[in-house]
């Protein structure tokens, strides 16, 4: 295993990439359909943004010769021992999955595998695709036999953005296998190539399941600690007092409530789950719930000015969470939606994203020069640059709205503004 392949070089596949072309073992090829994404990697440049050590590891790569991007999926996959696979897998509408990024790119493999290859998934998957899916995809196109004349794994990615490489070093590395060869050679893959603990599991469909369930967890808990905010609001009691107080005791857990979860993984993976037989209970109602909070954070907002019709209202991130460039599933696209509908004009400020990008969501890009049209402030991603945020300017401003529970209460109220929380008043 000397070469390696890693199809598509997002924001996990870039930095698995770069770790494996850095450790000591492996030549890599990283593949991808975007032409301007391997162009930058091919200069030793890293197109992913605010994860530390990332650009460090892309440019020794690329001095080293150890990575080299490219848009021929199967060229690359034809000169290596091993495959990885981390292309997205997104949801429809309504909560169905879309495969078209992933069949395409799993059809590429096909076309250029060879035998003895280990291919490993590390994209989150529902349970049974690696093997039913995936798997026969690739035997039916190369002629192959999975188990025989190829080898396959699946290994769920678990990290979290702004500390990717951190993640892929600390966390035991959940590893599967078709069958004990697979495992065998999927497991030494990953102890060269992350140095880290390995974790294997009894079977590919157990290891998909693991990384879905991880994601449930959160959302049901998520789901439990906006539950709780909702009903403190209604007896005048702090949520976040309440929760530091339970927390103190070691079988509790409670999660922090907040306008909405957001991202790639826990608004979209729970439907793995929900479309695919199981019976509705608390994953179903879980993502009701969390789906709903940005209704319940306007309903605060109109409790307190009547009505939002014709109200000026500054939505502070667009992203799905602080520090992140990411829109994916953000609680700014439903909050936008409904103030809309509710007929406010709608504002966005976001550090991390230009003007033009924003107002592509039909919105007015926010500058300080409008700060005293603002009536209404609503914080949704808490960045750093808004940890300080001078509330001064907002003259006209008669309530904010603070989504996370992270704000100055105090500095606020001290300009005339009123202050909302989630479960805090």
């Amino acid at each position: 295993m000397k070469n390696v392949t890693v199809v598509g070089l997002g924001k996990i596949g870039l930095p698995l990439a770069a770790i494996f072309a850095n450790c000591g073992h492996f030549h890599v090829y990283g593949a991808d359909i975007n032409k301007a994404v391997v162009d930058k990697v091919n200069q030793g440049i890293s197109h992913v943004d605010n994860e530390p050590g990332l650009d460090e590891l892309v440019s020794k790569a690329y001095e080293s010769k150890t990575l080299e991007a490219t848009v021929n999926t199967s060229e690359a996959v034809s000169k290596s021992e091993v495959v990885v696979v981390i292309v997205p897998v997104l949801t429809k509408g309504n909560g169905a999955t879309n495969y078209q990024y992933i069949d395409s790119a799993v059809e590429d493999i096909a076309r250029g595998i060879k035998k003895g290859t280990l291919v490993s998934f590390e994209t989150t998957l529902p349970a049974g695709d690696t093997r039913n899916r995936f798997g026969r995809t690739i035997e039916k196109i190369s002629g192959l036999k999975m188990g025989v004349d190829f080898f396959l794994s699946y290994s769920p990615e678990r990290v979290y953005s702004n500390r990717i490489i951190k993640d892929l070093s600390a966390y035991p590395k959940v590893v599967s296998g078709l069958n004990a060869k697979s495992l065998e050679l999927a497991a030494d893959f990953y102890q060269k190539g992350l140095n880290c603990d390995i974790l294997p599991v009894s079977s590919l469909e157990a290891a998909e399941f693991t990384k879905v369930a991880e994601c449930v967890y959160r959302d049901v808990n998520i789901a439990l600690a906006n539950e709780l905010a909702m009903y403190a609001n209604k007896l005048d009691i702090d949520i976040m007092e309440v929760i530091k107080a339970a927390n103190s005791e070691p079988y509790s857990n409670i999660h922090l409530p907040g306008i909405g979860v957001g991202g790639h993984c826990i608004p979209v993976y729970p439907y793995f789950f929900i479309n695919n037989d199981l019976e509705e209970g608390l994953t179903t109602l879980s993502r009701r719930i969390n789906d709903d909070m940005a209704k319940y954070a306007l309903r605060l907002a109109e409790e307190h000015l009547d009505s939002l019709k014709n109200k000026r209202v500054l939505i502070l991130g667009l992203s799905f969470r602080g520090n992140v460039k990411e829109p994916t599933k953000s609680s700014t696209l439903l909050l936008i939606d409904e103030l809309k509908e509710k007929g406010a004009a709608v504002y966005v400020d976001d550090p991390l994203f230009e003007a033009g990008e924003i107002s592509k969501y039909g919105v007015v890009p926010f500058s300080k020069q409008q700060a005293e049209e603002i009536e209404l402030i609503i914080l949704q991603a808490y960045h750093d640059e808004y940890k300080n945020m001078d509330f001064s300017a907002f003259k006209n401003c008669s309530l904010v709205l603070d989504g996370r529970n992270v704000l100055d209460k105090q500095a606020i109220m001290q300009q005339g503004i009123h202050y909302l929380g989630i479960g805090v008043k």
